[in-house]
């Protein structure tokens, strides 16, 4: 889908998602396209303000810090739980030191992954909204506690989808290793192992293609 696009493209397409959300037909499906916003409060501000006009299934990526320097560059992490490390989760949830994370829709995007022939990872996830805290001390601990990577955003997608009673599904495309004695930025930047990057748009448009078709849409 996205063989002939240029970096410059690339960034235009993000510059004109950063205010509006879009409307796009992929193989024939409707859906709608945003730049989700970086935090908990931003993406449950995105959430809220989307489900109100009429969006019930919600389909998120982006970029996370591994916890494991063996998982490569650019591999996709699925998360099947969220350790809360924050503090949105806690508005749309009672106390815990996790949640759930994809109850649904695993099976369809591994075999989808499959088919493409991109490697994954499947573990917990820590969520946090505090990057500048992510300190070796805490590191280890959610290390231990089975965490594989680090983002700011998943626990809060999975209380408020949950709240309001929405279907999601959220994965992450590994970007900077935490794993190592000095942070190891890899790929972090934008542009860096682009060829890799541009791809993983085609996987959510994909599962949003086959969820559609699980429906009857």
């Amino acid at each position: 889908m996205s063989e002939g696009l240029s970096q410059e493209e690339f960034l235009e397409g993000v510059t004109a998602l950063r205010n509006k959300e879009l409307i796009r037909v992929f193989k024939d499906v409707e859906f709608t396209l945003f730049m989700a916003g970086i935090s908990g409060p931003w993406i449950s501000s995105d959430i809220e303000q989307l489900s109100v006009h009429g969006v019930d299934t919600f389909i998120i990526f982006g970029n996370c810090g591994v916890l494991d320097k063996s998982i490569e560059d650019c591999s996709i992490i699925i998360p099947n739980k969220a350790f809360r490390d924050e503090g949105t989760s806690y508005h749309y949830m009672t106390e815990s030191d996790w949640v759930e994370l994809n109850p649904k829709y695993t099976d369809v995007f591994k075999q989808i992954l499959k088919e493409n022939n991109y490697e994954f990872f499947e573990g917990a996830t820590w969520t946090t909204d505090g990057f500048f805290r992510e300190t070796r001390e805490k590191v280890k601990y959610f290390k231990e506690q089975g965490a594989v990577c680090v983002e700011m955003e998943g626990a809060c997608i999975a209380a408020i989808c949950k709240y309001r009673n929405l279907d999601y599904f959220t994965f992450y495309y590994a970007g900077d290793n935490m794993d190592a004695i000095e942070w190891d930025e890899r790929s972090l930047n934008q542009l860096t192992n682009f060829e890799k990057k541009k791809l993983v748009p085609y996987l959510a448009f994909e599962l949003a293609r086959r969820i559609s078709d699980i429906r009857g849409c």
